[in-house]
């Protein structure tokens, strides 16, 4: 079977777990990222600063993502301001 790390980021820190989880295959690989990412989400969530990233990855055995879940704080003011900015300028 195939092996599977998970890595964590969170703005500047990153952690990829040293041991691999062997996992059947692509399906059973996406169910178990979300599985464990949704018994880790709402402590993230309740800690997670405005404007911020918090990212789960599931790696292949080549340590290339092969899944992603990404949990974004935004402020809608910055997000207001960052649009009508591009809008004016034309860069979107």
């Amino acid at each position: 079977m195939p092996q599977y790390y998970f890595r964590i980021q969170h703005g500047e820190h990153s952690g990829t777990c040293d041991y691999g989880s062997e996992i059947a295959d692509r399906d059973a690989a996406w169910k178990e990222l979300t599985r464990v990412c949704s018994a880790m989400v709402g402590a993230i969530s309740r800690k997670l600063k405005q404007d911020a990233e918090w990212r789960m990855e599931l790696l292949d055995e080549s340590r290339n993502p092969v899944f992603r879940i990404r949990v974004v704080a935004e402020s809608r003011d910055r997000t207001l301001k960052a649009f009508s900015s591009e809008v004016e300028t034309g860069s979107r």
